[in-house]
């Protein structure tokens, strides 16, 4: 069974009070310690690289293969006529650009949204409820906790 610590142990290991909260420069130090409360955004990556994995897919691949066999059988015939490979390459290609296009649309929309949902979250410091936002919240913070009744409409 699962030993659960008491109140008085959260507090004194958090060195914390629950009553008045942490103080402002008590909050100050441990944001610098343990940093700010959110996920570490994902390294971006060049342009090059997604271009290409723009190419990592089966069929593409099929396409790709298709179009090299297509040049090196008019090569044997000695034709000259590339004008398939050429065409399922440059749809290939083309369909590379508008992926990469789509993915960067993707990522702008995405950091708009994140920007426009800012959480802010209601804590207790210096013995005053205050509204910060949720990446300053740190070890130790009283967080009050609301629930809200969401409009309904009736038809």
């Amino acid at each position: 069974m699962e030993h659960l610590d008491s109140k008085e142990e959260i507090r004194r290991r958090l060195k914390s009070n629950f009553n008045v909260g942490l103080t402002e420069k008590d909050a100050e130090e441990r944001l610098k310690q343990y940093g700010k409360n959110k996920l570490e955004d994902k390294k971006q990556e060049n342009i090059i690289i997604k271009f290409l994995k723009q190419f990592n897919d089966f069929m593409i691949i099929i396409l790709i293969a298709a179009s090299i066999i297509s040049a090196v059988m008019a090569k044997i015939e000695g034709s000259g006529d590339y004008m398939e490979s050429v065409i399922i390459i440059a749809i290939v290609v083309f369909n590379a650009i508008m992926g990469l296009v789509q993915e960067s649309k993707a990522e702008k929309s995405l950091e708009a949204l994140k920007k426009m949902s800012a959480p802010v979250c209601k804590v207790i410091r210096d013995g005053k409820q205050k509204i910060i936002p949720g990446e300053n919240v740190v070890i130790g913070d009283i967080v009050i906790l609301e629930a809200r009744k969401l409009c309904t409409s009736r038809l």
